[in-house]
């Protein structure tokens, strides 16, 4: 019966953010779709599943700089004491607590991160109060699909796909296929996409202005498609991080404009400082491959080799051109280790 609390006023919001939000016929077919085929149990369980995340970096964690040292988002059970989340949430993390369904306070430790992924995992102490969540199949998600947008505490937001494409973030981050829904919400951190019956499908990571993709400024968030988890969540149980070679790590955060890739910032001590890069320098090369876009860039860099392979960069400096030479690493390597037990 609880369930039932909730699903009257979800309905009645999803009918207005499919006609005041999107303006688009389209769009309140796909929240019209979300009413008619929502299970109410099957999604009242998958409300218990999110749980509330705090974390507390190491003092001397890189990612302070451009994340804080405290962070908060969601988590989502996969088991009574493994929990799901965006990987920024946990990284370097010296302390984790989370608060479950039934308001219990249980302290975790990072059990893995995927760089790759940007997704992460919290080993519990104890078993959290709550339900873990079914994973779901994204493979035939698209855009106008209604889905639910879920944070702790039973925070439960309508909403519907408005775009499946690619995704480029500065911190040398790509996804080939990210999922980017509106209307946006508040607490994306971590949070659940579930489809209609329940089931996970995307974990929370972003903001984004442009959600369709289109130029049309209709803001929403990016989600990480759960297929992403599904390969290497036992590896990432079983040791912390994907198996095999890592992916070469340059330490540097760009954006694209019609210059080319921008250097804007560089990870203190980090491999692309070290190789003598600057803010503002314009990488125009990779060896023999001439970049414009971020994407280009990624995919450049990573092809020439695993993890500890020198990566030369032609660079724009002003009005010279140069080669910087970048020794990459493992990103992992650079983190900093837990001073708490």
């Amino acid at each position: 019966m609880r369930a039932f609390v909730w699903l009257a006023p979800l309905v009645m919001s999803a009918c207005w953010h499919g006609s005041a939000v999107a303006q688009t016929s389209d769009a309140k077919a796909a929240m019209d779709r979300l009413a008619e085929s929502m299970k109410p149990a099957a999604i009242e369980k998958a409300l218990a599943s999110v749980v509330k995340l705090k974390t507390i970096a190491a003092p001397n964690a890189r990612s302070n700089a451009t994340l804080g040292n405290q962070r908060e988002g969601n988590g989502i059970l996969l088991a009574p004491r493994l929990v799901l989340t965006i990987g920024y949430l946990i990284m370097e993390a010296d302390e984790v607590e989370i608060t479950d369904s039934k308001g219990r306070k249980l302290p975790g430790k990072v059990a893995g991160f995927d760089a790759q992924s940007g997704l992460g995992l919290v080993r519990l102490l104890a078993p959290a109060q709550g339900e873990v969540i079914a994973l779901g199949d994204v493979t035939t998600l698209k855009a106008m699909d209604p889905v639910l947008a879920v944070g702790a505490h039973g925070n439960v937001s309508p909403a519907f796909v408005s775009s499946r494409r690619e995704f480029t973030g500065g911190w040398e981050y790509l996804l080939e296929d990210a999922i980017f829904t509106v209307p946006p919400i508040a607490d994306w951190g971590g949070a659940a996409l579930i489809e209609p019956s329940g089931k996970l499908v995307g974990v929370g990571s972003l903001f984004v202005r442009d959600a369709a993709g289109n130029g049309s400024g209709l803001s929403g968030n990016m989600f990480v498609p759960i297929d992403l988890l599904k390969p290497i969540l036992d590896e990432l149980i079983a040791n912390g991080k994907r198996s095999g070679a890592q992916r070469p790590w340059l330490g540097i955060t760009t954006f694209e404009d019609e210059d080319g890739v921008n250097v804007s910032r560089l990870s203190k001590s980090g491999p692309g400082e070290m190789a003598g890069l600057e803010r503002g320098d314009i990488v125009s090369a990779v060896g023999a491959t001439p970049v414009k876009t971020l994407a280009e860039f990624y995919r450049a860099v990573w092809a020439t080799g695993d993890a500890g392979v020198n990566v030369p960069l032609t660079v724009t400096r002003g009005k010279n051109e140069l080669t910087v030479t970048v020794k990459s690493v493992d990103r992992a390597s650079q983190f900093a280790a837990r001073t708490s037990h």
